[in-house]
C-alpha cells in the first residue's frame, strides 16, 4: 500500500514538473520588448526594430504602461522619419497625446515637441508647404527648455530652428540660430550644431567661416561624420577655384559613395536578422537544457523517497539521463563552435568583397583617365593655347571611338536616339564630355566664348528638350 502511494506521488511530481511552463517564458513585457527593439535599431536592423516597436505599443497599451507607450511611438517615428515623414509626424502626434494625458518628465516633453517639429518641417519641405506647424512645436519646446535651463534641450531646439530657417532659404537666420545653439551646446551635441552652422555659412558663400567650423568638428570614430566633413572641405576648395563643373562631378561621386554606404547598411541588416534567428534557436536549446535539469532534479528528490528495493533501478536511470544530457551538451557546443566559425568566415568574406569592389572602382577610374590623357587628339587640344585648332575627320573618329570604348557606347546611343543632330552638335558634345574649356572650343570653331555658350544652350533646349537652367549640358551627357 505504501509502495503504491510512493509511485503515485512520484508520477504526479514528474507530470507536474514536465508539463508546467513558466507563464511568462514566452510573453515579453513592454519594457523588455522596447529594449530589444532599440538593440535591433542600434544594429541597423530597421525592419526588425519596427516590428518590435509595434509589438511594444500593443503590449504597453494592454498593460497601461504609458511611459513605455509614448517612448515606443517616438522611437517608431524616428525609425520611419527617413522613409515616411508623414507617418512619422502622425506617430509623434500620437506620442504627444499620450504624454499630455499621462505626463511624467518635462525633458521628455521637450524632446517630443522637438521631434514633432522636425518631422512637420520634413513634410512641409517635401510638399513645399508652410512651416508654421513645425515652428509652433519647436518654439514651444524651446520656451520650456529655456525656462527650465535645460541647456542640451535649448541647443537641440535651436538647431532644429536653424534647420528650418535653412530649408526656407533664410540662411542668415539659420546662422543666427546655429550660433546661439553652439554657445549652449554640450559636448555630445556640439558636432551636430557645428554641421548646421557650417552648412549655413556655405549656403551664404562664406567659405572661410564654413571651413573654420568644419575643421573644428572632431569626427572621432564616426566615419560617416568624417565623410561629411571631408566632402564639404573638398567642395569649399573647389568652389574657391571656381570649378563648378568639377564640383558637380564631386557631388555625383559623393552621392555614389552614400549609395554604397546605405547598401552596406542593408547587408548588415540581413546579417543581423540571421544572427538574431540563430540566437533565438540557441535560447530554445538552452531552455530545453534547463528543463532536462529540472526533470533530473525532481528524479533525484523522488529517488530519496522510493523504497530500498527501487534504489538501484533509479540510480541506473539517473546515470543514463546524465550521459544523455552530456552527449546533447557536447553536440550543442560543437554546433555553436561551427556556427561561430562560419560567422567569422562570412564576415571575412564580406570585408574582402568590399575591398575588392573598392579597388576595382579605383582601377576603372584610373584606366579611363589614363586612356583619355594619352589620346593624341586630347594632347593636341590641351597644348594648343589660344591658337587656331584644326582636327581632321580621322581625329574626330578616333576620339569618339575612345569615348565609346570607356563610356559604354555613350555617343553611339546619342546618335541612335537623336538622329536629327548635326555632326557639329555631336562634336560639341564630345568636347564637352572631354572637359575642354569654352575658350579652346571657340578656337576649334573660330567663334567667341559667348557664342560657344549660346550653342551649348541651344543644343540643350532644341535637341535634348531640357528647359531647366540649373541643369548643364555636362549633366545631360552624363545621364545618357
Amino acid at each position: 500500500m505504501f509502495t503504491r502511494f510512493l509511485y503515485i506521488f512520484i508520477i504526479s511530481i514528474l507530470t507536474v514538473a514536465c508539463s508546467k511552463q513558466p507563464q511568462q517564458s514566452d510573453a515579453l513585457t513592454a519594457a523588455r520588448c522596447l529594449e530589444e527593439a532599440e538593440a535591433a535599431l542600434a544594429n541597423d536592423s530597421i525592419l526588425q526594430g519596427e516590428t518590435l516597436l509595434r509589438k511594444t505599443i500593443q503590449l504597453s497599451e494592454e498593460s497601461a504602461d504609458w511611459h513605455t507607450n509614448y517612448i515606443a511611438y517616438q522611437r517608431l517615428a524616428q525609425a520611419l522619419s527617413e522613409s515616411n515623414p508623414e507617418e512619422a509626424l502622425r506617430l509623434m502626434k500620437k506620442a504627444l497625446t499620450v504624454y499630455e494625458q499621462h505626463p511624467d518628465n518635462e525633458r521628455n516633453y521637450v524632446m517630443l515637441l522637438d521631434y514633432a517639429g522636425t518631422y512637420a518641417s520634413q513634410v512641409a519641405f517635401a510638399k513645399e508647404d508652410s512651416y508654421d506647424e513645425a515652428l509652433g512645436y519647436i518654439n514651444r519646446a524651446y520656451d520650456i527648455a529655456k525656462k527650465k535651463q535645460m541647456k542640451d534641450m535649448m541647443c537641440q531646439t535651436l538647431t532644429s530652428l536653424a534647420n528650418i530657417a535653412w530649408a526656407k532659404d533664410d540662411y542668415r537666420q539659420a546662422v543666427s540660430y546655429a550660433r546661439h545653439a553652439a554657445s549652449v551646446a554640450t559636448s555630445d551635441l556640439k558636432s551636430g550644431t557645428q554641421q548646421v552652422l557650417a552648412r549655413s555659412y556655405l549656403s551664404l558663400n562664406m567659405l572661410d567661416s564654413a571651413e573654420t567650423v568644419y575643421r573644428q568638428i572632431e569626427p572621432g570614430s564616426d566615419f560617416h561624420l568624417a565623410y561629411i566633413v571631408q566632402s564639404n572641405l573638398a567642395k569649399i576648395a573647389i568652389r574657391r577655384m571656381g570649378a563648378t563643373e568639377v564640383e558637380d562631378s564631386v557631388d555625383e561621386a559623393f552621392w555614389q559613395i552614400e549609395d554604397f554606404y546605405y547598401k552596406a547598411l542593408q547587408q548588415k541588416d540581413q546579417y543581423y536578422q540571421a544572427s538574431l534567428k540563430q540566437e533565438i534557436e540557441n535560447q530554445q536549446l538552452e531552455y530545453r537544457s534547463k528543463m532536462y535539469g529540472r526533470t533530473l532534479l525532481v528524479v533525484v528528490i523522488a529517488s530519496v523517497l522510493i523504497l530500498l528495493a527501487t534504489v538501484l533501478a533509479l540510480r541506473y536511470r539517473i546515470r543514463m539521463l546524465r550521459q544523455q544530457r552530456e552527449l546533447e551538451q557536447s553536440k550543442l557546443e560543437n554546433e555553436l563552435f561551427m556556427q561561430e566559425q562560419e560567422k567569422r568566415r562570412l564576415q571575412q568574406e564580406a570585408a574582402h568583397q568590399k575591398t575588392l569592389l573598392h579597388q576595382s572602382n579605383e582601377v576603372v577610374t584610373f584606366l579611363q583617365n589614363f586612356i583619355l590623357e594619352r589620346t593624341e587628339v586630347l594632347k593636341k587640344l590641351n597644348q594648343s593655347g589660344d591658337s587656331l585648332i584644326t582636327l581632321s575627320q580621322h581625329e574626330w573618329s578616333e576620339i569618339e571611338r575612345t569615348l565609346n570604348a570607356i563610356d559604354n557606347n555613350r555617343f553611339a546611343r546619342i546618335r541612335e536616339k537623336y538622329p536629327e543632330m548635326q555632326e557639329d552638335d555631336i562634336r560639341l558634345c564630345i568636347l564637352t564630355r572631354l572637359g575642354i574649356s569654352n575658350r579652346t572650343i571657340g578656337n576649334i570653331y573660330c567663334i567667341t566664348i559667348s557664342a560657344v555658350q549660346h550653342r551649348k544652350l541651344k543644343l540643350k533646349k532644341d535637341v535634348f528638350r531640357e528647359s531647366n537652367p540649373d541643369i548643364t549640358l555636362e549633366q545631360i551627357l552624363n545621364s545618357k
